[in-house]
């Protein structure tokens, strides 16, 4: 009895490799779409937990702790520590603190205090349609993110 040939031809094997192609290209577009979105994530994870640090330093220290953002140069820094932590110069930053905590308007601090209690205020980040709230509490010095 005769067992006719098993398997794929070259025509099958190509159009199922295109189709591949095809499918991982629009995959690779749909990942680096969401790199602008995971960066301005990861930054503000970093700001929120150098005023959670700050918080804590000034809880264990018995002093007063600030972290200034310095609107100018996209940077921002923490009073007891020597490291400047810069942010891309895509992102635009708008705070909403006290009159009294801005430097030549362009540097504004976040103060905490030995009570856990802090100045409070709101930190904007911006980067095109992508948008990042950092929440300061003023009673509480609690430091929560949230995105629109």
């Amino acid at each position: 009895m005769y067992k006719p040939a098993q398997g794929f031809t070259l025509i099958e094997l190509t159009v199922v490799l295109l189709i591949m192609v095809l499918g991982f290209s629009a995959i690779g577009t749909n990942i680096s779409s969401g790199n602008q979105s995971s960066q301005l994530k990861a930054l503000s994870r970093d700001l929120a937990s150098a005023l959670r640090y700050a918080r804590g330093q000034a809880l264990i220290s018995h002093n007063e702790v600030s972290v200034a953002i310095n609107l100018a140069e996209n940077t921002y820094k923490v009073s007891n520590r020597d490291k400047i932590y810069h942010f891309s110069d895509e992102i635009e930053v708008t705070l909403v603190i006290a009159q009294d905590e801005f430097k030549n308007d362009e540097i504004g601090q976040l103060r905490f205090y030995p009570d856990g209690s802090s100045s409070g205020g709101r930190i904007t980040m911006e980067w095109g349609n992508l948008v990042n709230i950092i929440d300061v509490n003023w009673l509480s010095g609690k430091v929560e993110i949230s995105d629109k």
